[in-house]
């Protein structure tokens, strides 16, 4: 009958496993102390452990999830500094400029339109009173079907 090693396995399971959590602490504290991005994988090739036994362990992943926070840039975009903003009375001649122009092109866009439209009436009309359209009136091209 073989000898049973059942508490030798278990035993060298127990060490696995404490030298993986070991291991993982260790690189985790490097990374946090160098400023390094924490991330799963970063951590996983850093420990040389596996990404699946990190999310396995609640307490890690919650380290790892914690420190991702304290390490994340708290605005994706720099501040420029207070001499390179603009001021709050730059900021309102551009906006009033912006008006301004949209005022205009609104103008221009009716003055457009109610050109179009007359056009259009006086081509009706000419149609429906059977003359040709005048020079000064854009020939339309119409589509049959």
């Amino acid at each position: 009958m073989p000898a049973d090693n059942t508490r030798h396995l278990l035993a060298a399971s127990r060490r696995r496993a404490e030298d993986t959590r070991r291991r993982a602490l260790a690189a985790l504290r490097r990374m946090d102390t160098a400023g390094d991005p924490i991330t799963f994988e970063a951590l996983a090739r850093e420990a040389g452990i596996s990404r699946s036994w990190l999310y396995a362990q609640n307490d890690l992943r919650g380290e790892i999830q914690r420190l991702r926070d304290r390490h994340r840039p708290r605005s994706p975009t720099p501040v420029p500094p207070d001499r390179q903003r603009a001021s709050d009375a730059s900021l309102l001649r551009r906006l009033q400029a912006a008006a301004d122009r949209i005022q205009r092109l609104e103008d221009d866009n009716r003055q457009l339109r109610d050109a179009l439209a007359a056009a259009l009436e006086q081509r009706r009309t000419a149609a429906i009173l059977g003359q040709r359209p005048g020079h000064d009136t854009p020939e339309i091209p119409t589509t049959r079907k």
